[in-house]
């Protein structure tokens, strides 16, 4: 059908352009001689007419698309081929005229003041292209530079801040760090004090020599001017009084306390007013989960250098109940659960946000045999606590408000009985997150993470099968069936700026129960394990770092990378990971030609071809990605992909052959897949779907059609199908 939309469409992309007029098939922005420093793929964005957008960079669809639709309106399917497509971008003249002058301008401010820019059309038949010639010249450069500051104060404040001047001698004249440079200095005086200071007191005077590209630049600071007053000092405001006031006209009265109010407050009586206090001050505020608005009213006070604050706050209504019912559906076992949650957001009135659900769950399951009942129900309580602030001792003010930090406290109790064994899991942990304002780096330490997992019965027939029978030496299986205690300590730290982002996580576990219980002296049981109230606890290192790096090609199309890679170790106490820290490859985030959990460890290959949700894990995983983004129409955009990784066992287990990581075999062991998808962006999320194919399987390195699916390509074995909410990375 693509196929079909595309060759009909390239054959009428002109059936809706009038007869005196042309398509802009394409625009192109050149310079006339080499010039390193001049960079045209940024300079295309001032261009005021693009042509039609392109699928993959390369494919007008959505203009193929609108010229199939018909004339007739008050058909269904011409409304929808044209709602889906784009229009024929019809070119304009003028526009072509102003995107010149646009061009020469920009090149002026970038420091070229000679610049000139003409365009040339090409047309053929209906079509026109357009070629943008810039010819920048030779640039200006910063000859001598002087600041002329007419208020002493504040030409001493300047002076001591010099270090941060954004301009120097010898640099490229550019209008746009001209004015940056205003800017600065603007914010610099707002902090200090200089509540009415605005960037119009600072103009430039700027000389050049005739036949000299020097230009000898002055930066003036003028006096405070009002109308029909004669020019005064600027005035260094401090702050007097600093109020509180509901902003609820039907309810006047606050509900925090004080010392909550003064802890997100970053104005202070008695010091310089600062215009970072007064935005940290409506963040802080707006992290409240208790608070629904705030207002901060500034007023000077006449005939004085004081100003009063007035902060207004409404806050929402502390408690609300809600009810979730979910439907659910596990490898064809139907069922069904709900959640009940009630949520306070003001529990000690400083907007601590206490939940509470209960939920419960039912399932069907089919096709077990041997076992008494067939039925799987789950009931769990959760209860998390979380303060918007450090909750430690011994921490300065100043400290904390610096920080926006949250503390969290929760409690969970969850109990499953399947037919095969009952499982209750009992969880606490006290953790702390927090970033610095205007960073764009997040902190999160798990100080304390505690699980404790009980077995209170296992049905005889899945003991006999799996667990005790001789053939049976699966020691991870069994491992993930017996009672254990986790005590997690945890690291991890984020970076999210624009094209890149950084996650990493470091966590361990046992290491204080096995120092303590070697201090003890205490005795280990007949598997080697040290127990905590006859308990085996683990023991583990384990380290993960998540890369994703994009490239934008233009409006519509983007490249990025991405590297996940994960790794853990049991030692000490364990000789197996517990099974949720393991590592899994496949999957929508994964390595896509493989269903989630399938791929793995290594050159591993289940038996009887199934998934193997126990062998099929890891101790290390490798993930890289590459992926091509672009917008088709509408709210769609679609992807193309290609995927490389696997997982592997640090150390040597037998019912996972072939699992082991070797340097040596670790490049042919690189699972490989490509694959398409497609995207709804409905702007508060996104549905996705991708379709991965196989290109290497290095579970079959014995068999050339197998182990080279990219070369024998047979859809029914190699694809998998993904649904997933989200982007992969």
């Amino acid at each position: 059908m693509l196929c079909a939309v595309m060759f009909w469409g390239s054959c009428s992309t002109t059936r809706y352009v009038p007869e005196d007029e042309t398509l802009l098939n394409s625009v192109k922005v050149k310079t006339i001689g080499e010039y390193h420093d001049v960079n045209t793929a940024i300079l295309r964005n001032y261009v005021r007419q693009m042509p039609n957008s392109k699928w993959f960079s390369a494919i007008r669809l959505p203009l193929y698309t609108y010229s199939l639709s018909g004339s007739d309106s008050t058909k269904w399917i011409n409304r929808t081929l044209r709602a889906i497509g784009e229009p024929p971008v019809i070119y304009d003249s003028l526009k072509a005229q102003l995107s010149s002058g646009d061009l020469k301008q920009q090149l002026r401010n970038e420091g070229f003041l000679n610049a000139d820019v003409v365009f040339e059309t090409h047309h053929h038949g209906k079509k026109t292209d357009v070629t943008y010639w810039l010819l920048p010249g030779q640039p200006y450069f910063i000859h001598k530079l002087n600041y002329a500051i007419d208020d002493p104060n504040i030409a001493s404040l300047l002076e001591a801040d010099s270090a941060h001047r954004q301009l120097y001698e010898g640099m490229r004249f550019n209008v746009n760090q001209l004015d940056a440079e205003r800017k600065r200095i603007t914010e610099l005086l707002a902090d200090k004090g200089y509540y009415r200071f605005h960037k119009e007191f600072i103009t430039y005077q700027a000389d050049t020599a005739s036949g000299s590209h020097l230009i000898d630049l002055t930066l003036r600071l003028g006096l405070f001017h009002q109308t029909n007053r004669p020019d005064t000092l600027h005035s260094h405001y401090k702050m007097r009084h600093i109020t509180f006031a509901s902003g609820d006209p039907a309810d006047n009265r606050l509900h925090l306390r004080h010392h909550v109010l003064k802890e997100c407050t970053h104005l202070n009586e008695g010091q310089p007013y600062t215009a970072t206090g007064l935005k940290n001050t409506y963040n802080h505020f707006g992290r409240l989960q208790a608070v629904k608005y705030t207002n901060i009213l500034i007023t000077p006070v006449e005939g004085t250098d004081l100003l009063d604050c007035d902060i207004q706050i409404q806050t929402n209504k502390p408690s609300t109940l809600s009810f979730q019912p979910e439907g659910t559906n596990t490898a064809g076992d139907l069922g069904a659960a709900a959640s009940l949650t009630y949520q306070n957001r003001n529990l000690f009135r400083g907007s601590e946000l206490l939940s509470v659900e209960l939920r419960g769950a039912y399932e069907a399951i089919r096709g077990l045999e041997g076992y008494g009942n067939q039925d799987f129900n789950e009931y769990s309580l959760e209860t998390r606590l979380q303060f918007p602030r450090f909750i430690a001792p011994f921490l300065r003010l100043d400290l904390r408000q610096r920080l926006n930090a949250t503390s969290e406290v929760s409690l969970m109790y969850d109990l499953q009985d399947r037919p095969e064994f009952h499982r209750r899991v009992l969880s606490a942990a006290w953790r702390y997150r927090w970033n610095l304002p205007e960073r764009h780096d997040r902190y999160q330490l798990d100080l304390l993470d505690l699980n404790y997992v009980f077995m209170p019965w296992i049905s005889p027939t899945f003991r006999r099968e799996y667990l005790d029978s001789e053939t049976s030496r699966n020691a991870i299986l069994r491992y993930n069936y017996e009672d254990l205690f986790i005590t997690k300590l945890g690291f991890g730290y984020s970076y999210a700026n624009g094209p890149l982002a950084v996650k990493t996580n470091i966590e361990t576990s046992g290491n204080i129960l096995s120092l303590g219980a070697k201090m003890l002296s205490a005795e280990k049981d007949h598997q080697d394990h040290y127990r905590v109230f006859n308990i085996a606890f683990a023991q583990y290192v384990k380290a993960d770092i998540d890369l994703t790096r994009s490239y934008a090609i233009d409006q519509s199309n983007q490249l990025v990378f991405h590297m996940g890679f994960g790794i853990a170790y049991p030692y000490g106490n364990s000789n197996v990971l517990p099974f949720e820290k393991r590592y899994f490859s496949g999957g929508a985030n994964s390595v896509r030609g493989w269903s989630v959990r399938s791929l793995g460890p290594g050159k591993y290959k289940e038996r009887d071809g199934r998934i193997n949700f126990i062998n099929q894990t890891g101790d290390m995983k490798l993930d890289l990605n590459v992926e091509y983004r672009t917008h088709l129409f509408w709210k769609l955009d679609g992807a193309a992909f290609v995927d490389a990784g696997n997982i592997w066992t640090l150390r040597a287990y037998d019912i996972q052959p072939g699992g082991q990581f070797s340097l040596k075999d670790f490049p042919s062991q690189l699972a490989a897949s490509y694959g398409l998808g497609l995207r709804f962006n409905l702007g508060y999320f996104i549905l996705r779907f991708d379709l991965g194919m196989k290109a290497v399987n290095p579970a079959y390195e014995d068999d050339e059609e197998e182990h080279y699916p990219i070369l024998h390509p047979r859809f029914s074995r190699d694809y998998a199908f993904h649904f997933a909410v989200g982007l992969p990375f």
